[in-house]
């Protein structure tokens, strides 16, 4: 398999953020969750780069950017967020976020006013509580986890990420997604990432949602075990206006077991004239 390379770097607050872009047309941003990266975007960034000009980068503390012992918590994402489409010189972009990805755009667009011209939402991290046992766990432990064999943390690894898709991940993909984490840097990064999760991250916006202000597209997997699809309903009780689309046959991890029918629905929506 190619390795997966982003090929330019942003520096936020001294710590290296790597970047891409692809294709030419209107801007669309898109922001990964946890524990992915980029990588996990591929599909949908080939696809959207055909008809957009796709941005997108790997959060702190994930990919091929800054896995230094710092701050890789939602409490910094979604300032970097700010910062790095400032950079790019964008105005009213669109944006799509996966998992965590939700969430910082989420946090983006309430908490720092940043504004969109339409939002899609995947499977996102957005009303607590939230946290599974793993994470309350490698919480308590993130030290003991962080210095267990190599061939135990990619196990452990492994193991995890396979709960979140329905159906069998191929080789290439569970690949693409153990390499940022199979260094020793990249162990430890893994641990700190789920220790530093927290609630009240989405405690700070989950009564805002009245503050949305562009136009809004929720899509999930009808079997996602690691936040059921139950959640997509209460969110969108939540959000005046906002579409929902469930994806059967799909988990968690939708970006990989259905990109297709996802690009098909972002670009409807996208192309609406309907607000």
């Amino acid at each position: 398999m190619k390795e997966w390379t982003l090929k330019h770097s942003f520096y936020f607050e001294g710590r290296e953020v790597k970047y891409d872009i692809k294709g030419e047309g209107k801007p669309v941003i898109l922001v990964h969750g946890t524990p992915w990266s980029s990588f996990n975007l591929r599909h949908l960034i080939s696809e959207l780069s055909l008809e957009y000009k796709v941005y997108y980068f790997d959060l702190l503390g994930y990919g091929s950017s800054d896995k230094s012992d710092a701050d890789v918590s939602l409490g910094i994402q979604n300032r970097l967020l700010d910062e790095i489409i400032k950079y790019w010189e964008l105005k009213n972009p669109f944006i799509i976020g996966h998992d965590f990805g939700g969430t910082t755009v989420f946090r983006n667009h309430i908490l720092n006013k940043k504004n969109y011209k339409k939002i899609v939402v995947i499977d996102p991290v957005a009303l607590s509580p939230w946290g599974s046992p793993f994470f309350k766990h490698i919480e308590k432990h993130e030290n003991a986890f962080s210095t267990v064999p190599d061939f135990i943390h990619l196990a452990i690894v492994e193991a995890y990420i396979k709960t979140a898709a329905h159906k069998k991940l191929t080789q290439e993909t569970i690949h693409g997604i153990l390499a940022p984490w199979s260094s020793k840097e990249g162990k430890a990064a893994f641990y700190r990432q789920i220790a530093q999760a927290d609630s009240k991250f989405t405690d700070e916006f989950q009564d805002r949602f009245d503050e949305i202000r562009a136009p809004l597209l929720i899509l999930w997997g009808q079997e996602d075990k690691w936040i059921p699809c139950s959640q997509a309903y209460e969110l969108q009780k939540k959000i005046k206006k906002a579409q929902l689309i469930t994806i059967p046959d799909a988990g968690h991890l939708i970006i990989e077991e259905k990109p297709q029918i996802l690009v098909q629905e972002i670009k409807k929506f996208f192309e609406s004239e309907k607000e």
